[in-house]
């Protein structure tokens, strides 16, 4: 191919990217995605994030040996360990609450949770979760976008470009912050990466005002803001075509019609007062404690009933479960926030029949240490904590997986983030080695360039 004709392709290329944003279609490079590679188990997804770092060894993974031996240091036979703040040689901290046996199947959970206890049967406990860094900023990347490093696409945004929306009036992917803000790596967690702008996390809030500034202007008719929205849209069509169809701007020209659309989609999706007052209690939205979180799963529910592909909802501000001082004051404090709302979200989706096939995915960026740090606290532990699965197909009433005897790594049958990811691209009938989209002369992967498998024995 002459220089002439490879310029003239190139060209032609990034003009079909820009049209296709523009007409809400899936970008160049997606087009051998038609909807799902297979039929999949899981057709949306809510994912229940927990900021700071849950301590596996207090909430899902009991540890006799942690126990027994508390107050002494780590055995040599263990090794030497990476540590956030050089706790390797602080004594061991047992579990702070007692595990029992819950539900008909025996798994056992803290005492932290006793409202997630009542769901036991309905989860998958994955007690062999791994990654690959210390800190928070990292580790969020990594739980989200399969990188330690930023820039890469998050897992919604990956879903939203392989599979798109349900419903053209709402975006596929969104995001209920934490109100208290400060997630550690900032909005990258779920930001698009080198993807399209379109596939972003759309950040939205309970109440009347969704979006900020998404409100029509008093005074201006739906038509008069059709027609305005129209001229304008001639005019960057024009402006576009002059600047190499530029993909961040067909994507704020794209997000122009998707707000115009959800003025009217987006109030009545965050209307709670349409909800009866037992299903208000049953997410705790008329307790102070709860309230918060059992709004946002709740809105969460909503929003997948109405097409969204997607939902993160975040619980943690700025350290959020980052028991560095003191595990029990911090996850009494989280636990009691989250732990009833998260039961209900479960309980309102089975009875709904929606748990059928929605995905739900509870987890932080890594787990804790069972050694202690100032007396009553723990680090961060990337090498071995637990999350959980439940819903769409997914066997509950079990765990899968194991750390080592005192909760420090991953041991038997280990899940490393990636494998984790493939997972439940799968689920969503995804090929997590066909998942692709080219970047810099590379076709760019949630999992990676290395092959990573399937973890059958989740599925």
């Amino acid at each position: 191919m002459e220089r002439r004709q490879f310029l003239q392709s190139a060209a032609g290329g990034a003009s079909m990217l820009a049209m296709s944003l523009l007409q809400g279609k899936r970008a160049v490079g997606a087009e051998h995605l038609a909807g799902p590679h297979f039929t999949p188990r899981a057709k949306r997804v809510i994912w229940l994030f927990m900021h700071g770092g849950p301590s596996h060894v207090d909430l899902f993974d009991p540890k006799p040996e942690l126990q027994k031996y508390a107050g002494s240091p780590l055995p040599e036979s263990f090794g030497s360990v990476m540590t956030r703040r050089q706790v390797a040689t602080n004594p061991l901290l047992g579990p702070i609450r007692p595990f029992r046996p819950r539900g008909e199947s025996g798994i056992e959970i803290s005492d932290f949770l006793p409202e997630i206890s009542t769901v036991a049967d309905d989860l998958c406990v994955i007690r062999s979760l791994h990654g690959d860094s210390v800190n928070h900023p990292q580790s969020v990347y990594q739980m989200n976008t399969g990188s330690i490093l930023m820039g890469h696409p998050s897992f919604g945004s990956w879903l939203a470009y392989g599979l798109g929306t349900e419903n053209e009036n709402m975006p596929a992917f969104v995001v209920l912050p934490d109100p208290g803000g400060g997630l550690k790596g900032g909005p990258s967690a779920w930001g698009n990466g080198f993807l399209p702008a379109l596939y972003q996390g759309t950040t939205m809030r309970p109440g009347k005002t969704p979006i900020l500034n998404l409100n029509t202007p008093s005074g201006i008719s739906a038509q008069r803001q059709r027609s305005s929205l129209d001229f304008l849209n001639r005019l960057n069509r024009r402006h576009l075509s002059r600047r190499d169809f530029d993909d961040e701007l067909a994507a704020r020209m794209q997000s122009y019609e998707l707000a115009f659309r959800m003025q009217s989609a987006a109030p009545e999706a965050v209307d709670l007062s349409q909800e009866t007052e037992e299903t208000l209690s049953l997410y705790g939205i008329d307790r102070p404690e709860t309230r918060d979180y059992g709004q946002r799963c709740l809105l969460a529910r909503r929003l997948i009933e109405r097409g969204v592909r997607i939902v993160q909802v975040y619980s943690g501000d700025t350290n959020g479960w980052d028991a560095h001082e003191d595990v029990d004051k911090n996850h009494s404090e989280y636990c009691e926030r989250t732990d009833k709302p998260v039961a209900a979200l479960l309980k309102d989706l089975k009875r709904t029949g929606l748990l059928d096939d929605t995905l739900v995915i509870w987890c932080g960026e890594f787990g804790r240490m069972p050694m202690s740090e100032q007396g009553k606290g723990r680090d961060h532990n990337p090498w071995g904590y637990s999350g959980w699965l439940a819903g769409a197909g997914i066997r509950g009433g079990r765990t899968y997986g194991a750390t080592d005897e005192i909760g420090l790594r991953a041991a038997e049958d280990t899940v490393h983030v990636n494998e984790f990811h493939a997972t439940l691209l799968h689920l969503m009938g995804l090929n997590p080695l066909e998942l692709s989209f080219p970047h810099n002369g590379l076709d760019e992967r949630l999992i990676g360039p290395s092959h990573v498998d399937v973890v059958e024995g989740l599925i």
